[in-house]
């Protein structure tokens, strides 16, 4: 099995940008946990991340075939991007949308989200775990989908 992991702009920043909102950890930091957490479950995780909204959505249909589903932090591109939300549809892959902050409890234009309704799911709020509760789920949900009953049996952080 292998996961996509989408990370859009400023989360290049992280550890630096506004760590009392988004924590210490780095963006290689979260690639780390994510690859050991995906070798834990037997998947492999590959990261990608841009700034521009052209590059992120060429990297979703270049990758598209050889993934089978993908964590996307869009950061802004969450609130603004039918290009992306597109893209993303397009090429039929289980996708989980995660924000390490809890973008309900930020500002009102932060609630809206262009890639919500068609993920499998939302995790945010909780720091770097969001994106490691959304491996555990959709790594969850792929078995599932292949017929592994027990593959949802044991949600652990």
């Amino acid at each position: 099995m292998k996961i996509g992991v989408v990370h859009g702009p400023n989360l290049n920043l992280l550890g630096k940008r506004e760590p009392e909102m988004y924590g210490s950890a780095t963006l290689g930091n979260v690639d780390e946990a994510l690859v050991a957490l995906g070798r834990e479950l037997g998947a492999q995780v590959v990261s990608f991340q841009s700034n521009g909204e052209g590059a992120l959505v060429d990297h979703v249909q270049q990758t598209a075939a050889s993934v089978d589903g993908f964590l996307v932090n869009a950061g802004a591109y969450t609130h603004t991007s039918v290009a992306l939300r597109d893209a993303l549809i397009g090429v039929q892959r289980p996708f989980v949308e995660v924000h390490l902050s809890n973008v309900f409890a930020r500002e009102p234009f932060r609630h809206h989200s262009y890639l919500g309704d068609r993920a499998i799911g939302l995790v945010a709020g909780f720091g770097i775990d969001s994106y490691l509760l959304a491996l555990r789920a959709l790594v969850s949900h792929l078995r599932r989908g292949r017929g592994d009953e027990s593959a949802g049996s044991s949600i652990q952080s």
